[in-house]
């Protein structure tokens, strides 16, 4: 994967092998910073809380120094485990990250790993410097290294190969049909017995709802990887489009399966509202694109 050499604003561009480009929006020291401080405060307060609940228990036992042994332990490992245990098993964000809907990835627009996540926020402690008794942070060193590179990476970032990017929100009101007539004429030949399992039909969801930004030509060679195998489970003719037999299996599942002819009135209602006679999977439809933003 590479990235495109010109920028004129905080978007990147990512080339997957497959030569599909994504741009992401990066978030800079402003966007993060709020998060920072909310995770901070939740750091804080989880800090407090645990101290005084372990005073209690342990002081009334005449235990205190081994609740002030446990509470430092727990502090030691929220001090330096937050970020990344968050990461890890949050998909690259924290409850500030998430408040503030920015996201950690890798430069190559994956999702990071633990490594990655762990590594980035114990680097932070460099980032922090210089350090002001007692317990304040310039981040000087981060902000410059921010400011440095096009992805606004600080040292942590760079030594992971990370990046924090904007997610941006994508309003979905309903399932929406396919009315090109190619495609209603295709849909009646899907077997109404057909149903596929979760991850086909996510497939078929986040197709449909990317295939405008694809030409013609670019559309049926990426239909093709799930496409040629469908066309041989539902013995279709080899000449049969696969873009359309994809969007035919949208609305076959999504949809309804009294789809009509090409010539006739529509039966569903434009794509900002939801389709009538939806079938079990338009939730998961909605879910997959929703999600259109985790690239």
């Amino acid at each position: 994967m590479h990235t495109d050499a010109q920028q004129l604003d905080t978007r990147v561009r990512v080339v997957t092998p497959e030569n599909i480009a994504f741009q992401y929006h990066v978030a800079g020291p402003f966007r993060r910073l709020p998060a920072y401080l909310i995770d901070l405060a939740i750091r804080v307060t989880a800090g407090l809380v645990t101290l005084l609940g372990l005073s209690l228990a342990f002081g009334f036992a005449g235990l205190g120094s081994v609740g002030l042994g446990i509470w430092l332990l727990l502090f030691f490992m929220l001090t330096w485990f937050y970020g990344g245990l968050f990461e890890t098993f949050w998909n690259g964000q924290t409850p500030g990250k998430r408040i503030m809907r920015i996201r950690v990835l890798s430069v190559e627009g994956q999702a990071i790993n633990a490594s990655q996540a762990v590594l980035r926020n114990i680097l932070r402690t460099v980032d922090a410097l210089p350090f002001l008794y007692p317990l304040f942070f310039f981040y000087l060193v981060g902000l410059v290294s921010a400011t440095m590179n096009k992805r606004f990476q600080r040292l942590g970032d760079l030594a992971c190969g990370t990046m924090v990017v904007c997610e941006e929100p994508h309003w979905l009101k309903g399932v929406a049909r396919i009315n090109e007539p190619e495609v209603l004429r295709l849909t009646p030949s899907i077997p109404a017995r057909f149903q596929p399992d979760r991850s086909l039909a996510r497939a078929l969801a986040l197709y449909v709802g990317r295939r405008a930004n694809f030409a013609p030509a670019r559309r049926l060679q990426i239909a093709r990887y799930v496409g040629v195998p469908l066309r041989e489970e539902l013995g279709l003719p080899q000449s049969t489009n696969l873009d359309h037999l994809l969007c035919a299996l949208y609305n076959r599942v999504f949809v309804t399966e009294d789809t009509p002819e090409p010539n006739g009135p529509p039966a569903a209602p434009p794509a900002s509202e939801p389709a009538s006679g939806a079938s079990p999977f338009a939730a998961v439809a909605a879910l997959a694109l929703g999600e259109r933003g985790d690239a």
